[in-house]
């Protein structure tokens, strides 16, 4: 799937605000982050600046992003619960803010419920992300 390159913006910056809403960053979701900026084609160190100062930055907006389309917003969901359930749990911030996000993008409920579950019985972290079938076009 094709994306402008403000969504992959808005896509990383979700996940970032994510990872700050149970105020700790666990090495999983360091690893996560930096493979999604990969992915996305953000260069390792603003990755790696981006995650050492995301607890304390006033300036980043604690908004859920909203999507152009909802394919998008359900891969963003889909990455985000694979995010908050790397460290072993998902905190009730985060699902909270997931749920807000969904809501913002006009995704079913129902489906973020059964998504929730679903990731809550994984065992390990997921090999594969909804991120890797994005390309971010640059034109």
């Amino acid at each position: 799937m094709k994306i402008k390159v403000r969504e992959s913006g808005n896509y990383l910056r979700g996940l970032l605000v994510l990872v700050r809403k149970d105020r700790k960053i666990a090495d999983p979701e360091v690893q996560l982050i930096n493979r999604v900026g990969k992915a996305l084609g953000y260069c390792p160190k603003f990755c790696a600046d981006a995650l050492r100062e995301i607890l304390h930055n006033k300036y980043m907006l604690d908004a859920p992003p909203e999507f152009a389309s909802k394919m998008l917003a359900e891969k963003f969901v889909k990455d985000g619960l694979v995010l908050a359930s790397s460290d072993n749990q998902v905190h009730p911030a985060e699902a909270r803010w997931l749920a807000a996000a969904v809501e913002k993008n006009d995704l079913s409920q129902a489906w973020y419920r059964q998504e929730l579950e679903r990731s809550a019985s994984r065992k390990r972290l997921s090999s594969s992300l909804e991120v890797d079938g994005l390309a971010v076009e640059y034109c």
